[in-house]
Parts: structure tokens; C-alpha cells; sequence
């Protein structure tokens, strides 16, 4: 089993916080320290967004890129994206990624999904907005990880329907529920990789730390899965 702390952007725009971010997740047993690339001007609309100052705010420059990876990389965790347009990919590149993630409002952009593709990395790719009754046609030869997702934030536990939820399917679960029951149902269910929204206080002002585990909830996340993967004999 595999944890994908998701920082995205709990650091607020402050990289002392996200690098203490980045060794909480680590400390508290996640795999893997993820955060989200863009530029927030083209991605985010600033008509009835509540929250454009805030995702300008949270932008990761180039310089930010390369200094979260080398804390990662001090930290003993993987550094990882979700990466939104074309251009940063190659930042990303120059940061010796092992790998990408495209988040489910991205799944319907080919020219980004071929040139992630084209990178000849592994992808994990979310599916809380794809449409389609079968999964998305991504380059057959390429490597790619499907994690089941609704995209609510938070999503009431009784919207996530896991027990519909084929895990042979689907690798994992991104999760943006509150607390880590439904987490911790999806790895029963045969979940491969957990996803899930991480900070340090759900009391900090963005849209996303109300769904995000703190250290100690990562913590309970990381010993009872793997207590699950014994009883399991995973």
C-alpha cells in the first residue's frame, strides 16, 4: 500500500510551511509529498471565485519546484505533482520526477496527457470528472495508474459509493473526504494507492485544509493499513 500525502496547496504560498509540510507527512508514515503545479492565471477563473488571490497566492515558481524536491529528496520521501499545463512539465523534468499525476479536471486534455506520456514516466491519473462508462484512451504503451475520485470537497462519506467500486479496476482512491474512515474502507476493498489532502491545521484559511488529515490522522491512516496489508497477507 502506498500514501500520497497531498499537500497541493496547504502550504498557503509559504515555503517554510510547506517544508515542514513535507517531513510531517514523511514523519507520520506517507510515501509519497505531492503538491500542484500551474499558472494560476490561466487555470483558475477570477470571475465568482472566491479564491482566485488565494490560488495566485499558492502559484510554485520554478525556483519553488526545484527547492521542494531537494527537501523531499532530504527528507527521504518522493517528491510528486499534479502538473496543468505543458510547459511545467519540463520543470518538473529538470527536477528528476519519477513520476506525474494528472488530476481529474485534466483528464480530458490531450495535449497535456501526450506530452506527460511522452516523458516515458509512469502516471497516475484521477477520474472524479471523466464522464466515460469505460476508462479514458491514454497512449497504450504508456504506464498509467487509474485512482477512483469524487470530486466534491469535502464528499459526504454516503456519495463515495466504494462498495460499486471495482479496486481490480481502479489502483486507488483519492479521497476528499473528511477523517480517513473512507480511506481506510477503499484499502479493504483492495485500494492500492491512497491519495488524500494533507495539513498541518484544517483551521488554516483555504479551500482545502476542512479535507485534509492532519499528522496524527496520517499517522493512524499509515499503522492501520498497514495492520490491514498483514490480516490481508499483502
Amino acid at each position: 500500500m502506498e500514501i500520497i500525502a497531498e499537500i497541493g496547496q496547504n502550504h498557503n504560498g509559504d515555503m517554510g510551511l510547506a517544508k515542514e509540510l513535507i517531513h510531517a507527512a514523511k514523519q507520520a508514515g506517507a510515501d509519497v509529498a505531492k503538491f500542484q503545479v500551474y499558472d494560476a492565471k490561466a487555470l483558475f477563473p477570477k470571475e465568482g471565485n472566491e479564491w482566485y488571490e488565494y490560488n495566485c497566492k499558492t502559484e510554485l515558481s520554478r525556483d519553488d519546484l526545484s527547492l521542494l524536491a531537494d527537501e523531499c529528496a532530504s527528507a527521504g520521501i518522493e517528491f510528486m505533482a499534479s502538473v496543468f499545463d505543458v510547459e511545467r512539465i519540463a520543470w518538473l523534468e529538470a527536477c528528476g520526477v519519477r513520476r506525474y499525476k494528472l488530476a481529474s479536471r485534466s483528464i480530458t486534455e490531450r495535449e497535456l496527457i501526450n506530452a506527460l506520456t511522452a516523458t516515458g514516466k509512469p502516471l497516475i491519473a484521477s477520474l472524479g470528472m471523466w464522464e466515460g462508462s469505460e476508462f479514458p484512451q491514454i497512449e497504450s504503451s504508456a504506464d498509467v495508474q487509474f485512482l477512483y475520485c469524487v470530486s466534491k470537497y469535502p464528499t459526504p462519506l454516503e456519495e463515495l459509493r466504494l462498495s460499486e467500486v471495482d479496486f481490480g479496476k481502479y489502483r486507488g482512491f483519492s479521497d476528499h473526504s473528511e477523517g480517513i474512515t473512507a480511506a481506510l474502507t477503499a484499502c479493504v476493498l483492495g485500494a492500492e494507492i491512497l491519495e488524500k489532502h494533507f495539513t498541518l491545521d484544517k483551521s488554516l484559511y483555504g479551500p482545502d485544509h476542512i479535507c485534509s488529515m492532519v499528522p496524527s490522522e496520517l499517522g493512524e491512516l499509515s499503522e492501520k493499513v498497514r495492520e490491514i496489508d498483514l490480516c490481508m497477507a499483502r
